[in-house]
């Protein structure tokens, strides 16, 4: 009798994993990865995929070429890699990955995932002037002592845990004084590091409202279908698959916390034993192993990941 295949998870990476030359493998090497890449120079109108594989490293980092930059390599990994031999418990994606595993689970066409995360970058870097919001990496504090430290810390200005991404990995967003004042009190809590991050964007908190409405009516018009694998998403580390349920939890997804932590827990939970990070990086595996230790991870974004993907599932 065979041995029934190992359960597993897909996992897609978010801002902060890209890097100059990221897909240029790929591209050169595979030929359904090449043609993800013509499709998102063609529907963009620009050659992203050369500011992938060149830069300059400012112009990738801006919010509006970052995210369908990370989009576009995920979905150029995902047509590499091909049939799986069984399909996923889940998928997840932390933050703009969240639409790379709706495209990866049947939910939207790339050209259109595409369209709407190039949009959500472009409200995202709107929504706040340069300067007037922060995000910092809180790093060996639980989550009751950032969430007084945010608390103590406001005194009237948006300030919030951003991302609860592993025990003892938070990160805090909001006004850049009140970001300021909180890494301060933690410090002065005798929490052992708190990071300032090099972002523009004080993503998912409160002062994303002005991204959410502009996305809004984008949001609504987007063709979606019910998802083939269910989604946890990040605003409730919940199973999703119906188009509206996905519509909401992406527009909150804005203004709310990644539950990064949650999610992995219940795809463990849920049987999950092996977890496949599909994109550019390595940082989602990292989480996961915080998160679970005896979990399996591969992380997929060049041909030496698909290799030992396809060895794994050759077992």
């Amino acid at each position: 009798m065979a041995d029934r295949p190992t359960p597993y998870a897909l996992i897609f990476p978010g801002q902060g994993s890209q890097h100059v030359g990221m897909g240029r493998e790929l591209f050169l090497e595979n030929a359904a990865a090449r043609s993800v890449f013509d499709e998102a120079d063609r529907v963009l109108g620009f050659e992203l995929s050369r500011l992938c594989f060149e830069g300059p490293e400012e112009d990738l980092n801006r919010t509006a070429n970052t995210q369908p930059a990370i989009l576009a390599v995920s979905a150029a990994v995902w047509a590499a890699v091909g049939e799986f031999p069984s399909p996923p418990v889940a998928v997840a994606g932390h933050s703009l990955g969240e639409y790379s595993a709706i495209f990866a689970a049947g939910g939207m066409s790339f050209s259109d995932a595409l369209a709407i995360v190039r949009a959500r970058g472009k409200a995202m870097q709107d929504a706040v002037p340069p300067g007037e919001g922060k995000m910092a990496a809180v790093l060996g504090a639980d989550r009751e002592t950032v969430e007084a430290a945010c608390r103590d810390a406001a005194r009237g200005d948006v300030l919030t845990p951003a991302n609860f991404n592993a025990p003892g990995q938070i990160v805090i967003a909001g006004a850049s004084a009140a970001v300021d004042r909180c890494v301060q009190a933690l410090k002065n809590r005798g929490v052992r590091k708190v990071v300032p991050l090099p972002v523009s964007v004080p993503s998912h908190c409160a002062l994303m409202r002005p991204a959410a409405d502009a996305l809004a009516p984008l949001i609504a018009a987007l063709p979606l279908a019910r998802l083939r694998i269910p989604l946890i998403n990040n605003a409730d580390a919940a199973p999703l698959t119906d188009p509206e349920e996905i519509r909401s939890s992406l527009l909150r997804q804005l203004t709310s916390a990644v539950r990064w932590d949650e999610s992995i827990r219940l795809m463990g939970r849920e049987g999950c034993r092996l977890f496949v990070e599909i994109g550019p990086g390595r940082v989602l595996g990292g989480l996961v192993k915080r998160i679970l230790p005896e979990a399996e991870v591969l992380s997929v974004s060049g041909l030496e990941g698909l290799k030992s993907l396809k060895d794994r599932l050759s077992r």
